[in-house]
Parts: structure tokens; C-alpha cells; sequence
């Protein structure tokens, strides 16, 4: 997952702010071996490598295009605008549309903005709040956001909330971009503004738990900053960051 984050640093140091879709699908042919994609990402790129051109890359053949890979691909955007959730997601849009749609799109657009509202806040509960700002209401995942946000009122204890969530929309696939946007949710909502609480919590939902563990770290990393970050999550990495993507292995975290 951290391979597209590294991927859309590469396509905005290339092509600026002003990339398309198309310059996103060359980014991956030209830095990212074919057997390190999956899901919605490996069809778009198969209809790519076929002469597809977006939006079709998303559409064709693609029975995964609303699930979770648009929406860890979010980070770098937020990062780039921060303070700025609207201009996050616009920012995002056309990397998400290379390979997914509707409620798919709307993911990635709900994690950049919610990454860039995390710079302008103390509260995660404002962050996700700046995220939901920035997809359409009349979504699927807006409602099942707003279902989500609703249990707290009602539940203390985060795992009563969970339970809930499950009943609700655990019949989506567990790499569905709706139900894993609910943890999310949940991880804020519940993990009492603390880092490694907040990620815990979106982890022991379940799920695809790599990636929402990780959109959780980044909106609480975006709230507290790097210096605050706890040692025991940033020490053991030493500051170093594998990929492969090419250009960038072995790279420093922090450059």
C-alpha cells in the first residue's frame, strides 16, 4: 500500500498538480511490476496494457471497482493540501478514476480530504467530518459515514458500535471500500484523540486492516505532527521505507 503513496509523489513531481488519469496509468506501467497490483488496480492496468484509456480502464471487466484500493491511495494528496479538504479531493479525483468508480471514487476523495482537514484541526472527529464534506450525500458511503458518526451517541464502548456497523454493512465484501470506511470512522471516533488507540481500534475491526489502520495514522499523524509521533510505531522502522516502485527503495521516511 505504501507503494502508491510513493507512486503519487512520483506523479505530482512529474506532471505537477495538473496530472490526468492517462498520466497516472503511466506512472504504474513505467514504475510498478504487474504482480504487485491486485483487485480493481490489476484489471485497470490490464485494460491499460490493452489500449484502454480511462474511464474505461475502471469500467471494463472490473467487477472491483468500488472497492478499498482507490481509498489507500489517498495519503500524498491530502499531504500536498493540507488545510485545504476540497482542494485534496479534486486533487485525487483523477487518480481514482484510472480504476474505480461511484463509491469507489468517492473513497479516495473522503481520505484525501480527510488527511488535508486533519492539518487544520485538533479534533479527528473534525477531520472526518472534513472528509464526508467532500462526497456526495446521496452516496452509499456518505450514508453509511453518517450511520457510523451516529452510533457514538448511542455507544460508549466502540465494539457495541462495531457490532453494529457488522449488521448494517458487513455483507459487503471485506475489501469493499464502505464497510473498511467505517472503521476508519470508528478508529476516530473511539480512539480518544490518542495515535496508537485510534489505530488499534480500526485494526481489531477486522477487515482490511493494513489499509485502515494506515488512513487512521495518517489523519492522527496529520493532527499531532511528526514530533509527536510515538517512538515504539516510528523507531523500529528506522526511518527507512522498501518499495517497488522504481526510484524509490530504500528511501528515507523523512526526505
Amino acid at each position: 500500500d505504501v507503494d502508491y503513496m510513493l507512486i503519487a509523489l512520483a506523479l505530482l513531481e512529474s506532471h505537477s498538480m495538473d496530472y490526468k488519469s492517462e498520466d497516472v496509468g503511466t506512472e504504474w506501467i513505467e514504475r510498478f511490476p504487474y504482480g504487485m497490483v491486485y483487485t480493481a488496480e490489476k484489471l485497470a492496468y490490464r485494460n491499460l496494457v490493452n489500449g484502454l484509456k480511462p474511464p474505461l480502464t475502471a469500467t471494463y471487466r472490473n467487477p472491483f471497482r468500488e472497492w478499498i484500493g482507490a481509498q489507500i491511495r489517498a495519503d500524498v494528496f491530502g499531504y500536498v493540501k493540507a488545510g485545504d479538504p476540497e482542494g485534496a479531493a479534486r486533487l485525487s479525483y483523477n487518480d481514482a478514476a484510472l480504476s474505480h468508480v461511484k463509491n469507489g471514487i468517492y473513497g479516495e476523495l473522503f481520505a484525501a480530504a480527510m488527511v488535508a482537514g486533519a492539518f487544520g484541526t485538533g479534533d479527528p472527529v473534525e477531520a472526518l467530518r472534513a472528509g464526508m464534506s467532500q462526497i456526495p450525500e446521496t452516496s452509499r458511503l456518505y450514508e453509511a459515514l453518517q450511520f457510523t458518526v451516529s452510533l457514538q451517541a448511542q455507544h460508549s464502548d466502540w465494539r457495541d458500535a462495531h457490532a453494529v456497523v457488522m449488521e448494517a454493512y458487513g455483507h459487503y465484501h471485506r475489501v469493499h471500500t464502505i464497510n473498511n470506511a467505517c472503521f476508519v470512522a470508528l478508529g476516530l471516533l473511539y480512539g480518544a484523540n490518542d495515535y496508537g488507540s485510534s489505530i488499534s481500534i480500526a485494526v481489531e475491526c477486522g477487515m482490511d486492516t493494513d489499509c485502515n489502520g494506515a488512513t487512521v495514522g495518517s489523519v492522527m499523524g496529520a493532527i499531532h505532527g511528526a514530533q509527536a509521533l510515538p517512538d515504539e510505531w516510528v523507531g523500529p522502522l528506522n526511518n527507512r521505507v522498501r518499495s517497488m516502485v522504481a526510484g524509490f527503495d530504500n528511501s528515507d521516511i523523512s526526505e
